[in-house]
């Protein structure tokens, strides 16, 4: 295994260009872990820890340009009101050691369907960041994820930056897992309002072969809301409506049993889930006081 140690991100390009089944590695708290127990045997490793930028953000007017490399606990430190979801999401990544080590990035580029930021990029809606010597192209959230472990990154590209959609409205996250530390989700839930287009959007993590959104809840909940005026009046959410909100939020899942847990209990803890989250979620907006014309 030969170790590439690039000292720019030009320099990063070019080696991926030239190795493209080079692995790039950041944090390496999944590279390293495949690595050690021998389940993966690159010919390349990609180390990019000598690129600053990667580790920066920028807050603008409408989104955060996350670096792919910016740590778990900066994100919960400094962009909790930015990216709430998010925020909440780090902090169920594993350790503080390692949420000091990964990314976004890092999530992104292994896909797996139990990556603990999904969810919530689903929820909030982004775009990736994808370079390579060719140019930069963004990709839609919706389209990353192509299979299980698998992302729409060319074999030439690597994952620079994320553009994700500050918050508008509450956004919250739910994790199942066997403990309460260093646990990978049984199945985890985001979810996010969106007063300014009277529009709700959700993610699904660890339940499907991919990270998915649950999007005929999603349709159900925005014509249920639109059609009672609740973005208006800040009524509370009915049980009929939060009750089959999660129903098809649970029927968004395609699981498997595994040794952390079965389909039928994944189903059933998205549903929980789901409603849950609905309600810390509206209880928040209500709360604010927000309208839709205040929230614009």
């Amino acid at each position: 295994m030969d170790f590439l140690r690039p000292a720019s991100w030009e320099e990063a390009l070019a080696a991926k260009a030239e190795h493209p089944t080079a692995v790039p590695i950041a944090g390496g708290t999944d590279v390293m872990v495949e690595i050690n127990f021998d389940h993966r045997r690159p010919e390349y490793l990609l180390d990019l820890n000598r690129i600053g930028e990667l580790s920066e953000w920028e807050v603008g007017q409408e989104n955060v340009r996350l670096g792919a490399s910016v740590p778990y606990s900066s994100i919960m430190e400094h962009l909790r009101a930015e990216l709430p979801g998010l925020a909440l999401a780090s902090h169920t990544v594993a350790s503080p050691q390692i949420r000091n080590r990964g990314g976004v990035g890092g999530n992104l580029g292994t896909a797996s369907p139990a990556g603990d930021a999904h969810p919530a990029l689903l929820a909030a809606d982004c775009e990736v960041e994808a370079e390579s010597v060719r140019g930069t192209r963004l990709i839609p959230i919706d389209a990353f994820y192509t299979g299980v472990k698998r992302n729409a990154l060319e074999p030439d590209e690597l994952i620079r930056a994320v553009h994700i959609k500050k918050a508008g409205g509450p956004q919250q996250y739910s994790k199942v897992g066997t403990r309460n530390a260093m646990v990978i989700a049984v199945c985890a839930f985001g979810i996010a309002l969106h007063p300014e287009t009277r529009t709700v959007r959700t993610g699904i993590g660890s339940a499907a072969p991919t990270p998915v959104r649950a999007k005929e809840a999603e349709e159900f909940l925005n014509a249920a809301l639109d059609e009672g005026g609740f973005w208006e009046n800040g009524k509370i959410i009915t049980p009929a409506i939060a009750k089959q909100f999660a129903a098809l939020a649970s029927g968004a899942c395609n699981p498997i049993d595994d040794v952390r847990g079965t389909a039928k209990y994944r189903r059933h803890a998205v549903g929980i889930m789901a409603r849950r989250t609905l309600g810390w979620t509206w209880e928040q907006y209500r709360g604010a006081g927000r309208t839709l014309e205040g929230a614009a």
